[in-house]
């Protein structure tokens, strides 16, 4: 209770997005135009939905050093780190499993074929991100598979821009710490008349602390660039390339062995074109993308590492129309083009197409409800129907809203064929090529307090009923449907459909915003979670277990001239886990706070900072076996040049 005390005493004064100079950001302070929820440009107040929308500058105002840390924060999202900087996290929303949250980058799907623990690895420079919105909850029916928990929509400067902007911005900053600590971040935009450029690059390295006959070890880079060519007033295209290498000690990050002295390498390679028309009545899209996925795991010294690549080609083409003063529709399909090449679970593929269709109707003043509809074909395993419906009253300063849908996903190719391939497997988790797909019926209803022009309040209670939920679960050797590559004397667990699973949780999210004046403002940020799962097996399924049960988060970016100072922290309840074997614990809590203090000068294009996480040295972990760094200090210099 001290902690959670102590938590709200730093955040009730918390507040919202950072301010704008222009009219219209001022507006969208506390409720920004949305996309993710519709695919229509609305007001988040008018989509029936809970969003958090974040601009992307405050990556480099906060004390993060990777998207997932900067994630970490935002309020109700669960991140369960396995490693530093970048080198892997789950995302979980609403209870979910990490499987369960779909990121998307410019409309584009990021999951991977392969396993949803490199769904983290989101493939963009910091430097150009225009705003990260998060979607909690069912959104199957508009994004398809494996938007259950909710989605993570990543939007950036260079597909965003309209015809006649004009920008020139350049940004760089270097830091170093203990550990062996060096990072780099950096970025251009270039804005002129019917182009635009943009691109930069993340690097976080260290030599790690001490682990268990090994160091915790990272090298993390990623580099991405983009160009938006406006044909004409209607017509424009847009294409990205980008680039990450993630090389990191991952000791015990899969297994909970004493011999476990992991060390993995993912590197991957993401394209991605638009082609778009709009005018006053109608738009459309064809968008299409490409990602190679190749990892190598090394289990320890003397083991043969296991090689895999994945690829996922998508298109995807939507089709808008303004029917009316009060009526929008969106209609559109989906193409996912999956497979993967390895020595450990075999050469497989899947085809998915999935149409869909979107109707945004206001009834009368303040009232919009909005049903929607995806069918999804899992090439020759299954189809799966989405329905959706949202809706939202305005009353005064209250916005009501509420949301009844379906959710789908398909096992990815870890969960039907981990170990697969492999002559002898004495241990381990082992796949499942007859796993069916999972379902789940959500619904969700809530409220938004607008006060003023400064003050957001927000409040959700949400439900999700589970049917052939897959998560892995502790098999004995006689129960596997497949012996043929297995030990008698193995421990293993096997990824199973469990019969049912329902969670239920209440989310309030807190925004604020006080500008003082032009070179004096505070902003932050609060959340908090309860949730409860409860399963039909008698024995606890691994990743359903191991959510938050009860989760607040908060950051909090003060600036005053020259100086500017920020802190975000964290504070989670969960199951407590203790293995003796490989002495590692999941204790019942912590309290997580990180602190950055940033002088500018030189008209304010170059700063010196300092910065420590993990400020109270808290020995954690957010997976057993995978312990996180204590205190961790590091200092650096920031550049900033704009016209």
């Amino acid at each position: 209770m001290k902690k959670i005390a102590l938590l709200l005493t730093i955040t009730t004064s918390a507040c919202g997005l950072q301010l704008n100079a222009q009219e219209i950001e001022k507006e969208n302070e506390l409720n920004p135009v949305t996309v993710t929820a519709s695919m229509i440009r609305q007001r988040a107040s008018e989509t029936g939905r809970n969003i958090t929308v974040i601009k992307g500058e405050q990556f480099r105002q906060l004390p993060v050093h990777s998207l997932d840390e900067l994630l970490r924060y935002l309020p109700g999202v669960e991140i369960q780190a396995r490693g530093p900087m970048g080198s892997q996290s789950d995302i979980v929303l609403r209870g979910g499993t990490f499987q369960q949250v779909l990121v998307i980058l410019d409309g584009m799907r990021l999951n991977d074929p392969n396993t949803g623990h490199f769904n983290s690895y989101i493939p963009i420079a910091p430097a150009e991100i225009e705003r990260i919105e998060v979607l909690k909850g069912a959104s199957s029916a508009i994004h398809g598979p494996d938007a259950v928990g909710g989605v993570i929509n990543i939007i950036t400067k260079s597909f965003a821009a309209q015809k006649g902007a004009e920008a020139l911005q350049l940004s760089a900053s270097t830091g170093a710490g203990e550990y062996g600590l060096w990072n780099a971040d950096a970025g251009f935009l270039y804005s002129k008349n019917r182009l635009t450029l943009a691109g930069g690059v993340l690097h976080n390295q260290a030599d790690g602390v001490q682990q268990r006959g090994t160091t915790g070890f990272f090298n993390n880079t990623t580099a991405s660039v983009s160009a938006n060519y406006h044909l004409s007033s209607k017509w424009n295209v847009a294409y990205r390339f980008a680039y990450d290498n993630r090389d990191f000690a991952a000791q015990n990050y899969y297994t909970t062995f004493l011999s476990d002295t992991a060390s993995e390498e993912v590197t991957s390679r993401w394209h991605q074109l638009r082609i778009g028309y709009q005018d006053e009545q109608q738009s459309l899209s064809l968008d299409a993308g490409f990602k190679s996925v190749s990892d190598h795991y090394k289990y320890n010294n003397v083991s043969i590492a296991n090689n895999s690549t994945s690829r996922l080609f998508q298109s995807r083409l939507i089709y808008q129309r303004k029917l009316s003063s009060s009526t929008n529709l969106v209609a559109g399909a989906n193409l996912m083009d999956k497979n993967i090449e390895s020595n450990d679970r075999g050469n497989h593929s899947l085809l998915i197409v999935s149409p869909f269709v979107s109707l945004s109707q206001s009834l009368w003043k303040g009232f919009t409800v909005r049903p929607s509809l995806q069918w999804v074909f899992f090439g020759s395993i299954s189809n799966e129907l989405a329905p959706q419906i949202d809706i939202s009253q305005k009353a005064g300063q209250f916005q009501l809203r509420g949301s009844v849908g379906k959710t789908i996903r398909d096992a990815d190719f870890t969960e039907r064929y981990n170990n697969y391939n492999k002559a002898l497997v004495t241990s381990g988790r082992i796949g499942n090529p007859n796993l069916n797909s999972e379902t789940s019926v959500s619904y969700e209803a809530g409220a938004d307090w607008f006060y003023g022009e400064h003050l957001k309040l927000s409040a959700t209670f949400f439900q999700r009923y589970h049917k052939s939920l897959i998560d892995y679960s502790n098999t004995a050797y006689a129960d596997m449907p497949r012996k043929d590559n297995l030990s008698p004397s193995g421990t293993y667990a096997l990824a199973k459909n469990i019969s049912s699973v329902e969670t239920t949780g209440w989310e309030t999210d807190v925004q604020y915003i006080h500008p003082f004046s032009a070179q004096h403002k505070l902003t932050a940020s609060l959340g908090l979670v309860w949730l409860s799962s409860e399963s039909s097996e008698s024995t606890p399924s691994f990743y359903i277990s191991s959510h938050a049960k009860l989760l607040t988060n908060f950051s909090v970016i003060w600036s005053l001239k020259n100086l500017s100072l920020s802190v975000n922290g964290m504070y989670k309840k969960r199951e407590k886990q203790n293995l003796p074997a490989i002495n590692a614990t999941v204790s019942r809590d912590y309290f997580l706070i990180n602190g950055r203090a940033q002088y500018a000068f030189w008209k304010q294009r170059l700063g010196v900072f300092v910065q420590v996480d993990n400020a109270f040295d808290q020995s954690y972990s957010d997976l057993l076996g995978t312990p996180m760094p204590g205190r961790w200090l590091m200092g650096g210099l920031q550049v900033r040049w704009s016209k």
